[in-house]
């Protein structure tokens, strides 16, 4: 248990910073749930798998080769299906997407957990900064391109983070989204954080009227794969600190599992959660025109992209 957990109290859920992943969903049946989770190989996302496919759901994996996706759904306890899903690549996102159609599943909840962060240098995918690119609009075109195969009631979660507050002044710089009037490590991450949170917020005002529900998420920090681009000093730095004050990877799956299958969840539909509760995000993380624009700006990106 880290340090500072042992000062942190439970919230209204009854769930909290300790919480973990299986025991959010102790007691629950997920028999008969079919669940998607894009970056199924490690981190957040193994767990996360893990502790759905434990419960009974069958769990729909992506990875960014079908091998790799494959071999983390075998290991499953309900043995999975893999799919590959490369959201850098817009042509590998809508095979995905066309594959899952065409086998049929009804898709009671997607998680968004995969991506990308702290790239040192600007780097880009068909003119767009990587981070942007990879984090929301390979996102944006999965969960767009599976809303026909989500259930009535099924859920979308995308995982946000506290790094959404250090997005730039205005949240998105829409003049700026390939990088090349300033780019800065953190920054442009926040930003792909922050449109995760947008994202989630106005799908869930095109829900209205609907059962269905979307979700942002805080994770926590954990040291994942996630850091991977972060360099070998601060790799090292969270692998000594990691065990006095980061959360453990069952921890930081608590709140997207949470969001994805507890009831209790329903009753915060279209907020930022984090520890499995409702936090408080950045004020213009409410800005319903801000969310419009960028769903706006991401369709026309998608349409622009090659087929």
């Amino acid at each position: 248990m880290a340090l500072f957990s042992i000062f942190k109290s439970n919230g209204p859920t009854c769930f909290g910073y300790n919480s973990t992943a299986e025991e959010v969903t102790d007691g629950l049946s997920l028999t008969g749930k079919t669940i998607l989770v894009t970056g199924c190989t490690s981190g957040l996302g193994e767990e996360s798998c893990r502790v759905l496919s434990l419960r009974g759901a069958h769990v729909i994996g992506t990875a960014r080769s079908q091998e790799a996706a494959d071999k983390a759904c075998a290991k499953l306890p309900n043995k999975g299906t893999g799919y590959a899903c490369e959201l850098a690549d817009p042509g590998s996102v809508r095979a995905c997407v066309a594959q899952i159609r065409q086998d049929g599943h009804r898709l009671d909840a997607v998680i968004c957990n995969a991506g990308i962060m702290a790239l040192p240098k600007l780097e880009k995918a068909y003119g767009y900064e990587l981070q942007f690119f990879t984090n929301h609009i390979g996102h944006f075109l999965l969960v767009t391109g599976l809303l026909d195969c989500l259930a009535d009631d099924g859920r979308v979660v995308m995982l946000s983070s506290m790094a959404h507050a250090q997005a730039p002044k205005g949240g998105i710089q829409f003049d700026n989204l390939g990088g090349e009037y300033g780019y800065n490590a953190w920054v442009n991450y926040g930003q792909s954080k922050f449109a995760n949170l947008l994202f989630a917020k106005e799908l869930q005002r095109r829900f209205a009227g609907t059962k269905r529900t979307a979700y942002a998420v805080h994770p926590g920090v954990i040291h994942t794969n996630l850091a991977r681009s972060m360099g070998g000093v601060v790799n090292a730095i969270m692998t000594i600190a990691g065990p006095l004050f980061l959360k453990t990877v069952p921890q930081g799956a608590a709140t997207e599992i949470f969001a994805s299958v507890h009831p209790k969840a329903l009753t915060l539909a279209g907020q930022y959660l984090a520890d499995c509760n409702a936090a408080t995000p950045r004020k213009d993380a409410g800005d319903a025109a801000l969310a419009q624009k960028l769903w706006s700006v991401s369709e026309q990106i998608v349409q622009g992209l090659p087929a």
